[in-house]
């Protein structure tokens, strides 16, 4: 395993770090409200951030994530970059990638998708969707929607297609989410058999990088909270309490983003990751909000206050912890591929 990124991963981490940290300002924030936010959008899109994705791979895309998530930036990023851009390059046909990706790349298109599968869509023989999703992240910025069916086949959407219905719905994070309805709505394959299991595996990956990033933030808003905040005439950050619970949070934040990257590492080197990519999403989940609360809890009073910077990055981090999946369900997953690969009479 390698996860020194390479010249183009590490200009490209670099970019977007200047970009989020000039424009993901806390006040920028607060005015975008649930929506994204169109000049960051536009920064990212025309630095080439969005197109770069497919030169840089998923461990470039997770590190470019990082970035994002230490600020909270919003934008649709991770959710076009994985379910339209990758989803496409690993994916879709020549005729495919040669009609959507530069839209997406431009960012005159956005894509987002209707995971993880609950099987409440139902495909007609003539490739028509029926059903529905109660809470698509991005969905109300989106103009493409990847949708699997019940039999595991993915189909992409355009949410101004006739018989796709979409309205707002409120989520922990202002990711303008929407439930999605389907009466009838054409859509067009993507991918053959095999497809959501990888494009799956791809999401709980870059969903965990963009929580290490999160972590991250919330973290260095604590210590520099801490490091400056007096209490009986010294920093909070010398009290032995507040010591070990930055440390064990560090820790946390560690193992999210190393799994992270070796589940990316992986899919980009063609082996086997879907053990991976699930311990990486275990990983976010389950300590990513220990990591948020701790950040809150280390404020002390100011963290109970909701315009305070650190609030986004609880909100962020409990809002991944629910869209990665319960952490029991992951573990539950975990032990039934794990079981499955066991040699046979070494399941037990």
């Amino acid at each position: 395993m390698d996860f020194h990124p390479t010249e183009e991963q590490a200009a490209a981490a670099g970019l977007a770090a200047q970009i989020f940290g000039d424009l993901a300002t806390h006040d920028r924030l607060g005015a975008a409200g649930t929506g994204s936010d169109a000049e960051l959008w536009k920064a990212l899109t025309t630095a080439g951030l969005t197109a770069a994705v497919e030169d840089v791979g998923l461990l470039g895309l997770v590190l470019l994530l990082e970035e994002q998530g230490r600020t909270t930036a919003q934008v649709p990023y991770a959710a076009t970059c994985v379910y339209g851009i990758l989803a496409l390059t690993r994916h879709g046909t020549d005729e495919q990638r040669a009609r959507l990706l530069p839209a997406l790349s431009s960012g005159d298109a956005v894509a987002t998708g209707a995971f993880p599968d609950r099987g409440r869509i139902t495909t007609s023989p003539d490739g028509r969707l029926t059903g529905g999703a109660p809470a698509v992240p991005w969905l109300r910025e989106a103009t493409h929607v990847l949708v699997p069916d019940g039999t595991g086949a993915l189909w992409l959407v355009r949410t101004d297609a006739s018989g796709v219905r979409t309205e707002p719905v409120e989520t922990t994070a202002p990711w303008s989410a929407g439930r999605l309805t389907l009466t009838g709505a054409e859509a067009e394959r993507v991918g053959g058999e095999g497809a959501y299991a990888d494009v799956l595996a791809v999401a709980r990956t870059a969903f965990a990088g963009l929580q290490a990033g999160v972590c991250a933030g919330s973290l260095a808003r604590a210590v520099e909270y801490t490091s400056t905040r007096e209490q009986f005439g010294r920093p909070l950050s010398t009290n032995q309490g507040v010591m070990l619970r930055a440390a064990d949070a560090y820790m946390d934040t560690e193992a999210i983003r190393v799994t992270a990257y070796e589940a990316a590492w992986r899919m980009d080197e063609d082996l086997p990751a879907g053990e991976h990519a699930l311990t990486a999403a275990w990983w976010a989940s389950e300590a990513g909000k220990r990591v948020v609360h701790a950040g809150q809890h280390l404020h002390g009073g100011m963290g109970a206050d909701l315009d305070h910077p650190v609030h986004r990055h609880f909100l962020w981090g409990r809002q991944l912890d629910a869209y990665l999946g319960c952490g029991s369900e992951l573990l539950a997953e975990l032990g039934a591929v794990l079981s499955d690969d066991a040699p046979e009479g070494d399941a037990a």
